[in-house]
Parts: C-alpha cells; structure tokens; sequence
C-alpha cells in the first residue's frame, strides 16, 4: 500500500466551489492507495461563514453544518472518482446531543467515520466538543486500520485495544499550534508502533489561519512509523516530511512484512503485552 499523508494549510475560500477545487487539487496530486488528511482540517471551511462568526468559536460549530453533505459528498465523489482511500479532514459533528471530532474515511465503495475519544483541554474547556465513545477498524482489503485522532494517539490502551482487534495501520490525523504539541503526538505515535507492532502515520495542519480562532497557528510534520526492529530502520522512521511545509509525505507499507517481522523480531512487545496488564502488577509502597 502506498500512504499519502498530507502536510496541510488551512486555506481561505470565497465560496464553496473554490474550498472544492482545492480538495479535488489536493486529491489529483497524491499518487497514493490511501490519503490522509489532518485533524480540523475542515475547519476551512469556517472562511465560509460570516465574519462574526468566523470569530465565534462556538458558535462557527453550528453553523459548520451548513456545509456538511457537501463536504461528505465531495470527498466520496473524489475517492470513487480515483479508486482510492481518503480519510478526510476531520470536523465537528453534532451526534447524540453533542459535537464530536469525527474524521470520515471514503472508499470508491462507501463510508464510515471515526469520532476522537480522548478530548483535549482545549476541545473541552474553550470549544464545547465532546468526545466519542466506539472504537472502529476499518478493513480495506489490502489492510485493516485504525484511526487515533490526535491526543488519541497518546493513550496505550487505545491504540492497543485496535491492534488486538485487527489493526495492522493506525492513522494519526492531528493539529498542534506548538513544536511541544507536535512532539507529543510524534512520540505517542512511535510508541504505539513499537507496543503493537503495528505502522502509524502522523498527518498534521501547517501554517497560520490567523482569521480563525480554533485553528489559527498550526505546526507539525508528517511521518510513517515501524516499530525499530528487524525488517525496520534502525530508528523505525520509514518517512518523515519538512516541518511546516505544504504538501504530500508518501511511505510504502508492505503488510507481509509487517506480519513476518513480528515472528522473527529481537522481542516480542506485542505479544508480552498481557504480561503486563494490570490486575497482575502488583505495586509495592517503599517508603524511607
């Protein structure tokens, strides 16, 4: 599977035809099975909207529905339209009561999403966006996926709970405004490659949207993970892009490989992993 991970601008459109334009752009240019857009990408599309509520950080979520079905049917026309896999930019969605971070994932035969469970301060304190509960593989034949949307990628539990159901890829859409933000969804996303033995993808937003108060500084690179064992780099970077530059990172992940190394591996942290899973550790209290 060829992976395409994008290092992506929030742009700034006059009206929906041209925020079409640009993600068709987008699409044609990447010579890839599967696509991977970043976390609030789809924020953009707030440039849409009037400037009051461009600056209305809670109220822009609403109003962002204005523009959902033709974002859905925008980005599974293009999918059909070059055979390929898109996980779109990821937006507020309102479900079950609330607005959730949901990233739809676009096949030339369907559609399905995943919902960020794991909410940061800010999603929580300032924005109002919940988190979602149901964790999802998604099979595409080639390979099985998973999606950790961002602070996600930071939790063990999640990224393990996907590998022990079938996932051989997790996909790390993210947005981060600091260099220490970016590094903490780097480090998570090449700690869930060792721990599960499994290739992780970091694509994140890039520049500076200075109109919007959500999604206004954006840093990061993107990268394709491997756990650094035999078969691997010695570092497990199987692709990593220029900082803050606009643009398409690609990595080859062959899935035979994958699954052979984990057999002849220097060790097995897959496998030892029940091993370590509470209840069995027992932590004794040392006191001086």
């Amino acid at each position: 599977m060829k992976l395409a991970l994008a290092q992506y601008p929030i742009g700034k459109f006059a009206d929906f035809h041209a925020w079409r334009a640009n993600a068709a752009h987008w699409v044609g240019s990447a010579e890839a099975d599967l696509l991977v857009f970043p976390e609030y990408g789809a924020m953009e599309l707030t440039s849409l909207l009037s400037e009051d509520l461009q600056q209305d950080l809670t109220g822009q979520i609403a109003a962002l529905a204005e523009f959902h079905d033709g974002f859905v049917e925008t980005y599974a026309a293009l999918a059909r339209q070059h055979g390929v896999a898109i996980l779109a930019p990821s937006l507020p969605v309102e479900s079950g009561g609330a607005f959730r971070n949901r990233a739809y994932l676009f096949t030339p035969g369907g559609q399905s999403f995943q919902e960020k469970r794991q909410m940061t301060r800010f999603e929580k304190e300032s924005w109002g966006i919940a988190g979602g509960e149901s964790l999802k593989i998604f099979d595409l034949g080639a390979a099985r996926i998973g999606i950790a949307i961002c602070y996600d990628i930071e939790f063990p539990l999640i990224a393990h709970a996907m590998a022990q159901a079938g996932a051989d890829l997790i996909l790390a859409p993210s947005c981060t405004d600091t260099l220490a933000g970016s590094n903490r969804v780097h480090v998570g996303a090449r700690a869930r490659a060792l721990e599960n033995q499994v290739y992780v993808a970091v694509a994140p937003t890039v520049g500076e949207a200075p109109w919007s108060p959500a999604v206004d500084v954006n840093t990061g690179w993107a990268a394709a993970y491997a756990t650094p064992d035999r078969g691997f780099p010695d570092d497990g970077v199987l692709a990593k892009g220029e900082r803050d530059r606009p643009g398409w990172v690609t990595a080859d992940l062959d899935f035979d490989r994958l699954r052979a190394a984990r057999q002849n591996a220097q060790v097995f942290t897959r496998a030892d992993w029940d091993a370590q899973a509470l209840p069995s550790l027992t932590v004794t209290q040392v006191r001086f």
